[in-house]
């Protein structure tokens, strides 16, 4: 009677197990499913992004410069206020194409490199706040994928802060080593609770970026003392590649 029991008990021990296991496996194959379709939907949406910032930026930027040096050109018989004004209006049209091209995908980041285009989105926010760029000596180059969403997510913080928070100063840190590129963005604004606006877009954006790189991240905030952003992005993590390479 006693083997009986025993054997009932490890039978239904090992029942128990099974289930458990194949219920874990079927959870780590929803998350890897779900991280799966955030990486797919952030990759159409960057590729519909590039070719609309493209063709702004390399069709009606091209034509409007073009267009600005036939009006210098231009013999206006005397009437250089018209000049003026038009040529002021072409101007604003050439700086708009650039800003919203720049907006909806970073066309030159793969030629120029994530430090320099941060530096430009600095130099572009220098008028309205006081933001400091503070980068490894170690740094080095990562694939295209990782620093488009690494430019991303550091635009979407500072349109954030500047939106909402009051800041006066941003601090950007870039650390790289061989396992990780470590990115903590900080303010010194009025901050906010987390769960109060997860759901908004601007959080939301974020982390699905951070997400579609296989990232860790914290948010650590403070009200009325400044909100950061921690960020760990693995060095070698075979989905952010594989999107690299397709």
């Amino acid at each position: 009677m006693l083997i009986i029991v025993v054997f009932v008990l490890l039978a239904y021990k090992f029942f128990i197990d099974r289930i458990i296991k194949e219920k874990n496996a079927q959870h780590e194959a929803e998350v890897l499913h779900q991280k799966r379709l955030v990486l797919e939907n952030i990759k159409a949406q960057e590729e519909e992004r590039k070719r609309i910032a493209v063709m702004i930026h390399d069709d009606i930027g091209n034509r409007l410069n073009i267009l600005s040096l036939w009006l210098n050109n231009l013999d206006t018989k005397g009437d250089e206020l018209i000049k003026k004004n038009i040529s002021g209006q072409m101007s604003s049209l050439i700086d708009s194409a650039r800003s919203i091209s720049h907006s909806l995908y970073p066309v030159n980041l793969e030629s120029v490199g994530l430090v320099l285009y941060i530096e430009e989105l600095i130099n572009n926010l220098a008028n309205r706040v006081n933001i400091s760029l503070n980068v490894s000596s170690k740094f080095e180059k990562k694939n295209i994928f990782i620093e488009v969403q690494v430019y991303r997510i550091i635009q979407e913080f500072t349109t954030n802060v500047l939106k909402h928070s009051e800041a006066t100063r941003i601090w950007i840190y870039i650390k790289d080593n061989q396992k990780n590129l470590s990115v903590v963005i900080s303010d010194n604004g009025q901050s906010f609770e987390y769960d109060a606006v997860k759901k908004g877009m601007g959080i939301k954006n974020i982390e699905s970026r951070i997400k579609s790189m296989n990232a860790l991240h914290k948010w650590k905030n403070v009200l009325n003392k400044g909100s950061r952003l921690i960020i760990k992005i693995p060095c070698n993590d075979e989905s952010a590649n594989q999107n690299s390479a397709n």
